[in-house]
């Protein structure tokens, strides 16, 4: 069986070149990920009209996925040689952008005295480093080194989300993003999401006259208001850095499942994101501890893996994918669709009061069990939105999922869907032209033969907003 979950890379300085892209894309990067956090807007607007460019010269699709960084809150820069924070040393904690060093840090954050409190333990690069507040000052101040570790570059600072001042979007988010909507963009992931409203401030056409929004769960609050920030979001992340800063370590597993399975049960891709194969970095293999994390997000019903500095800054982004793809290809052979399936049967979400999310529900479930016990290999979902594909694919069916849709924009965001294929197919009007026009265009471009059964899912017509036909069709002769 073919890999069905689906792999996101993060593009950096190690892997912008045309060549390591081409690479990359061929090696199954179904992604591009393009996080804001570093560089500027204009490289990132580069990337990924290189990314477009090489793809269409593939004939790939690859979707792309603009990561707004929120409030982020990063040191001065150390610069390019490690500086050591040494334990159990005092240092002087500033409000500035100028520079870093083992005695004093600045902090890029104008609200940062208002925002801690003495005592406070603050974290460091993603826990390279604890530093605690101890006194205050008009112009810094003093603080304890608890953990040391070796700085580089400009880490991040760790303030709990329910202490900043300032909430996702800021005013910076916003104002990339109107960058992006001029290019179409597939997806916008937002960063430390609290609650629903947050992604209302996107002030977004619904996918996919807009981009997917992608909710990030990193804080506590995000947690708390986990179900209305699915219902209103596209797809969600997993961001397991931060999420494992505000909550008690050992809860981090047991937080994962959940959010995944809520996830897909509402029919939203979930993503799992954050230190997947972090030894790569700078190691040609992973950890057997980091093959074992990858394998269980796959069994845990992850929709999408993903690769952050492995292909951002390291050493073999292409090795680091191929790496990825080889052990969720092999986690994916062993899933227990049988038991996923009949388990989300049971605690399926459904929307009682929209009779199109509980036509599209019951249709879905039904394509699950006619396939399972009939034996079908493929299923054509014909969606203008993907939402029927997307429906399909939260069942993890054995069967190869194929998504035909009119909608360009539709095709791309499809590329984050676990299991799907996504193809556009031009053909509108009524449902006997578009079922006609898809199974031989899945014949001539897809590899499927003459004769074979097919399960096909659609709407009575194209704007049909409940996907309310269920056929077994022949795939026909030339």
């Amino acid at each position: 069986m073919a890999r069905r979950t689906k792999i996101i890379a993060t593009i950096g300085p190690a892997s912008e070149s045309e060549t390591v892209l081409r690479e990359m894309i061929r090696s199954g990067m179904d992604v591009a990920r393009l996080g804001l956090a570093h560089g500027s807007i204009e490289d990132a607007i580069g990337r990924l009209k290189m990314i477009r460019s090489i793809a269409k010269e593939e004939s790939r699709t690859v979707g792309i996925l603009v990561d707004l960084p929120g409030p982020k809150i990063r040191l001065a820069s150390f610069g390019d040689s490690p500086v050591l924070l040494a334990e159990d040393s005092e240092i002087k904690v500033q409000i500035g952008n100028s520079s870093s060093n083992g005695q004093v840090i600045q902090v890029d954050y104008e609200n940062l005295f208002n925002d801690v409190e003495l005592g406070d333990r603050l974290i460091v690069g993603d826990g390279r480093g604890v530093i605690q507040i101890e006194e205050r000052h008009d112009t810094h101040l003093d603080a304890r080194v608890i953990h040391g570790g070796v700085m580089s570059g400009r880490p991040g600072l760790y303030i709990p989300a329910s202490r900043l001042s300032i909430s996702a979007p800021t005013e910076w988010d916003l104002q990339a993003l109107e960058r992006f909507l001029e290019m179409d963009v597939d997806m916008v992931a937002l960063s430390f999401v609290r609650s629903a409203s947050d992604l209302a401030k996107l002030s977004l056409d619904p996918h996919p006259s807009g981009p997917l929004v992608v909710a990030k769960i990193e804080t506590r609050d995000a947690v708390e208001d986990l179900t209305g920030i699915i219902e209103a979001s596209g797809a969600v992340m997993v961001a397991r850095g931060d999420l494992g800063n505000e909550w008690p370590i050992q809860e981090l597993p047991i937080l994962q499942k959940e959010i995944i399975r809520r996830c897909i049960a509402l029919g939203r891709p979930a993503i799992t994101a954050t230190q997947m194969l972090e030894s790569m970095i700078i190691a040609p293999d992973p950890t057997r501890a980091e093959v074992s994390d990858v394998a269980n997000a796959v069994w845990d019903g992850t929709s999408a893996l993903m690769l952050s500095g492995e292909t951002a800054v390291g050493a073999d982004p292409v090795n680091a994918l191929e790496a990825m793809s080889r052990i969720a290809e092999r986690a994916d052979d062993v899933f227990d669709h049988r038991s996923w399936g009949e388990e989300l049967s049971e605690m399926r979400l459904t929307d009682a009061d929209d009779p199109n999310t509980s036509v599209t529900d019951a249709m879905t479930q039904a394509t699950y069990r006619a396939v399972t016990e009939l034996g079908v290999e493929t299923i054509l979902c014909i969606s203008g939105t993907g939402f029927t594909v997307r429906s399909m694919a939260r069942f993890r069916p054995t069967a190869r999922i194929i998504g035909l849709t009119s909608n360009s924009r539709t095709v791309g965001q499809l590329s984050l869907s676990w299991g799907t294929e996504s193809i556009h197919l031009q053909e509108g009007g009524d449902v006997e032209s578009r079922i006609n026009a898809a199974l031989h265009l899945v014949r001539d471009g897809a590899g499927l033969k003459a004769g074979e059964l097919v399960a096909v899912l659609a709407g009575t017509n194209a704007n049909a907003r409940a996907t309310n036909v269920l056929r077994i069709e022949q795939i026909p002769h030339a």
